[in-house]
């Protein structure tokens, strides 16, 4: 693997999920909605992509020490972007059952041992103790998704039979009146509740029978039967589809249907819960949504979703430095544009443009070209003086909807009245669509540090008289804040 490949794995695996098309983003020019990662695919297209494998970057300090692994060692930047790896619902299922996706550096020397004479691109299947299960070989230099599925299942089932016989064997035990080797045959399937939770529940329901107590707390499995899943991700399609097309009520009635058909996947309800977080303003039900996703196996981009979306509302909600802390913890689970912008947001509103825009920064990274991420910056080079670049950023893309608000910030800070206010009156009533989310964002303008010029603007507080009255300004002295949803 060349250098300049070595140092993309740093970013290229979170733009997989950073990449927000403009009818994927929000008011602020941000990305909620659309399960808080952007559709990845076309608003027209006839099967946009939900399912999106959570790759993360290797890092040893972060190496699991339980369940399996799953290495991808690319080969070059076009088979990243190309690669059909981006995409299962299989391989997205197993990352909520202990098997963590890892994109690996071939240079880095301990993960070289991993490799060994393969050829990149190479996928490799492990222990977490870094034992070699079974490789998976290019053909004609790429890696066919499916390929890699087939080795995961086989693997998995293999496993599965093993904690079948093993279960069989306690059961002939306990007929034979032998508790003590039923029980010693039991607790080792009943500790296996990450990868297999189902096996793992019957075991422990077993357990007690014998006298011993529960092993902690259990979940039910995923289906991961191909037919019944390729309905669900069918029905997930259909949704994502509704959304971008703006029709929420058949987009919540379409996940709702996907969460029924298999209640284990996290995946229907991120997606229901940002739609409620972001588009319907039903912050009740997020919150409920988002919280059965922290309850429960889930993935890391699922979780981080999760969690951004609490920390956004708890921060509106005036718990400024607890909603702070779950968006750190979203980030730290798994890399989204979304929650360093947010950071950013919160770190401005404090009056520290240092740490602003460093999270802007790392907002930016993961995609430069954006435009949504170019205006979202533009709010703080004009908060940093920078008020002519701002404004050539802002007239480029004057014409996107989604980042009305945003657009307002930068007119405002450069003193233009007239066009901030035009702006806010774009972002309020022609992007939104729903009342209780248009009150959230008149709040948020009314204690928002870049619309300072017009804090007693007769006008400005008759176009955000609908605020709700929940958010208060964190400091006094702030010097720059935007909106992200």
């Amino acid at each position: 693997m060349n250098t300049k490949v070595s140092r993309a794995l740093a970013t290229l695996l979170i733009v997989l999920f950073a990449v927000s098309p403009a009818w994927a983003t929000c008011g602020g020019g941000g990305g909620g909605g659309t399960g808080g990662v952007g559709g990845g695919g076309s608003n027209t297209g006839p099967a946009p992509t939900v399912y999106k494998v959570p790759w993360q970057v290797w890092e040893a300090r972060k190496a699991p020490n339980k369940g399996l692994v799953l290495y991808w060692f690319p080969a070059s930047q076009v088979e990243i972007d190309k690669s059909s790896l981006r995409t299962s619902r299989i391989l997205s299922l197993y990352a909520s059952q202990c098997v963590t996706m890892a994109v690996g550096d071939a240079k880095l020397p301990e993960l070289q041992p991993v490799i060994g004479e393969s050829a990149l691109p190479v996928a490799v299947l492990m222990t977490a103790d870094g034992k070699t299960i079974q490789k998976v070989e290019n053909t004609g230099g790429k890696l066919k998704v499916a390929d890699v599925e087939k080795v995961v299942e086989t693997e998995m089932k293999q496993r599965e039979t093993a904690l079948d016989t093993q279960f069989k064997d306690a059961k002939e035990k306990i007929k034979a009146g032998d508790n003590p080797a039923a029980i010693a045959l039991l607790k080792p399937v009943a500790e296996e509740k990450c990868l297999f939770p189902k096996k793992a529940k019957d075991a422990a329901k077993e357990l007690k029978k014998l006298g011993v107590e529960e092993i902690g707390s259990f979940h039910d499995s995923p289906i991961f039967d191909r037919v019944q899943g390729a309905r669900i991700e069918a029905v997930m399609q259909r949704g994502l589809i509704a959304e971008n097309a703006e029709r929420y009520v058949a987009a919540e009635r379409l996940y709702r249907k996907a969460h029924e058909m298999d209640p284990a996947d996290p995946t229907p309800l991120r997606y229901l819960g940002e739609l409620y977080r972001h588009h319907t303003g039903e912050w009740d039900k997020a919150r409920a949504t988002f919280n059965m996703i922290l309850d429960m196996p889930a993935d890391p981009v699922a979780r981080a979703v999760a969690l951004h979306g609490l920390g956004k509302m708890t921060i509106h909600d005036g718990e400024f430095k607890k909603g702070l802390s779950l968006m750190e913890k979203s980030v730290e689970e798994f890399p989204l544009a979304l929650a360093y912008r947010n950071i950013a947001v919160y770190w401005n509103s404090e009056g520290d443009l240092e740490q602003g825009n460093a999270y802007t920064q790392k907002a930016l990274a993961m995609d430069p070209k954006d435009p949504y991420n170019l205006v979202f910056a533009a709010v703080f080079m004009a908060a940093a003086g920078r008020g002519e670049e701002a404004l050539k950023i802002a007239q480029a893309n004057r014409n996107l909807l989604p980042a009305s608000y945003n657009l307002a910030a930068i007119y405002a800070q450069a003193g233009r009245r007239r066009e901030a206010l035009a702006f806010l009156q774009r972002h309020f009533f022609r992007y939104e669509r729903y009342q209780a989310v248009r009150a959230k964002e008149m709040m948020e303008a009314r204690v928002d540090a870049v619309f300072d010029s017009l804090r007693q603007d007769s006008a400005f507080l008759a176009l955000t008289s609908g605020a709700d009255g929940k958010l208060q300004m964190p400091m006094r002295n702030m010097t720059g804040t935007a909106n992200q949803d």
